[in-house]
């Protein structure tokens, strides 16, 4: 899905706006990763590019169509299009897992099908597909307030694989997993959206994955874009710039000039030796 936030400005107070004439524009199938401090509006930006914020000012454009200059159904429509993942799954502590990640067809479902599932779960291979994607398919009806933080993160990065969204919008995906689950589980989700043509824009701390598994990064502080540039052109001047000597993962110690390494450093080689 091809998605454009033009001249944005967006928050929660009108009178202080986290976003103030933003500008974005993403192509259908692209992959971005949004870095920067605490408070810098990567939340607010995510909710606005999925609708769950409107935008004070300017426009936001789905394929094209401005679902705010709409009907309330269109809007419906256009929002069944995206699978927003916030930081903290909000999963209900008793529910089932495999009705959590069902949660990610609700919208296509309709009322019928939605209500059946709470109590005979469908697509059961589909749901255990994904769940073993994150090695949790042991996992398919345990309760979810039975799960550690790592595996309802997990949870609910399966139920992103199993919506038919075309555009997902995930907010610290990996900040509950360990290095290796974190690896494991952006390697899942970016080549899941490769092979489907899905459109991904993720928020993170961790700068190394960020550069690792995405072509192209925005930075933004204090709600203004810092810079907006292949992940291959980012170097460490322009990171302590961005965190101004803030203790990040994967952000070099100062008098180093490299780019961050993360654990498959051939990959962002492969990426510099192809630039011109």
């Amino acid at each position: 899905m091809q998605v454009l936030l033009d001249a944005v400005t967006a928050g929660q107070d009108a009178r202080h706006p986290v976003l103030q004439n933003f500008g974005l524009g993403l192509e259908s199938g692209e992959q971005m990763a949004i870095i920067g401090p605490s408070g810098a509006g990567k939340t607010t930006l995510l909710h606005v590019a999925g609708l769950a914020l409107a935008p004070l000012a300017g426009r936001v454009l789905h394929a094209s169509r401005d679902p705010w200059n709409g009907s309330s159904r269109a809007r419906r429509v256009a929002r069944s299009e995206v699978m927003l993942a916030p930081q903290t799954p909000p999963l209900p502590p008793r529910q089932r897992v495999v009705t959590a990640v069902l949660a990610g067809r609700l919208a296509q479902m309709g009322l019928f099908r939605s209500v059946r599932s709470l109590f005979f779960p469908l697509d059961l291979e589909d749901v255990s597909a994904a769940l073993a994607r994150f090695d949790l398919e042991e996992k398919l009806f345990d309760r979810v307030d039975h799960l550690s933080g790592g595996e309802r993160q997990r949870v609910s990065l399966a139920r992103a694989l199993i919506s038919p969204a075309r555009l997902w919008l995930l907010d610290e995906p990996l900040s509950s997993l360990d290095p290796a689950r974190a690896r494991q589980a952006m390697a899942v989700l970016t080549g899941a959206a490769r092979e489907r043509g899905i459109t991904v824009l993720a928020s993170f701390h961790q700068v190394d994955l960020a550069l690792e598994f995405f072509p192209r990064v925005l930075a933004l502080r204090g709600g203004a874009r810092l810079f907006d540039q292949p992940s291959a052109r980012i170097g460490a001047a322009e990171l302590r710039e961005l965190y101004e000597g803030d203790a990040v993962d994967g952000l070099p110690a100062p008098g180093s000039e490299s780019a961050p390494q993360s654990g498959r450093p051939e990959t962002l080689n492969r990426q510099r030796e192809a630039l011109p």
